[in-house]
This record gives structure tokens, sequence and C-alpha cells, in this order.
């Protein structure tokens, strides 16, 4: 079964994304800002397979957290969710396997997730 590590501060997008992840067959994990992911990645016997990562969240964004999963974990696969699209031409962003604008309709990302696990 494959691991989602799915990092949202929004208590109920973490659910919507967990149930609909769960029932595409995937485990889910959940964090609540970018500085839980690294505690998870760091402590974990079992690295998620793919990281779907909002990039406004409190204490750490998702930008400052993609930056440290590049440089210490090169190859686990990144996508970015966020509400605004501006980011999508920000630099920093680039470093992420593909970015998302959050829609109630998950189909978008569910298809990029499938994507990026079977490369």
């Amino acid at each position: 079964m494959k691991r989602i590590l799915i990092a949202d501060d929004e208590e109920s997008l973490q659910r919507l994304y967990q149930e609909e992840f769960e029932e595409e067959g995937y485990e889910v994990i959940i964090a609540g800002n970018g500085k839980e992911v690294l505690s998870y990645l760091k402590d974990s016997d079992h690295l998620p397979d793919i990281i779907v990562m909002d990039i406004r969240m409190p204490e750490m964004n998702g930008i400052e957290t993609l930056r440290i999963i590049k440089e210490k974990y090169p190859r686990m696969p990144v996508i970015l969710c966020s509400a605004y699209s501006e980011f999508k031409q920000d630099f920093s962003v680039w470093a992420s396997e593909d970015y998302v604008v959050k829609s109630s309709d998950l189909t978008e990302l569910k298809e990029t997730v499938k994507r990026h696990l079977k490369k």
C-alpha cells in the first residue's frame, strides 16, 4: 500500500484528503504544518511514497519545508497544493514535482499523485 503524507493546516481539508485518498487505497498520514512533516520524516521507520503539501501553513510554510525535504530526501516526490495560483510562478516552488491549485474537486490532485507514484 502506498503511503501519502498530507500537510495542510485546515482540519476540514485534512479530513477530506484523508477520506478521498483512503478510498483510493492509500495509507494517509496527516500533518498540520511543515515542522510536523519534518518531524515525521525524521522519526519514521517508513517514509511516505509521496508528500502533498499546502504552501501557507503556520510555524513553517510549505516552501521552507520543501527546501529542507529536498536537501535531506532529494528523491522524495513533493506536490505543492495551494489555493493561491500566484505561487505557481514563484521560482522557489519549482523544486516540487508538481503544483496543483486547490479545488473542491480532487480529480486533478488524485491524477497528479497517481502519475508521480508510477515513476
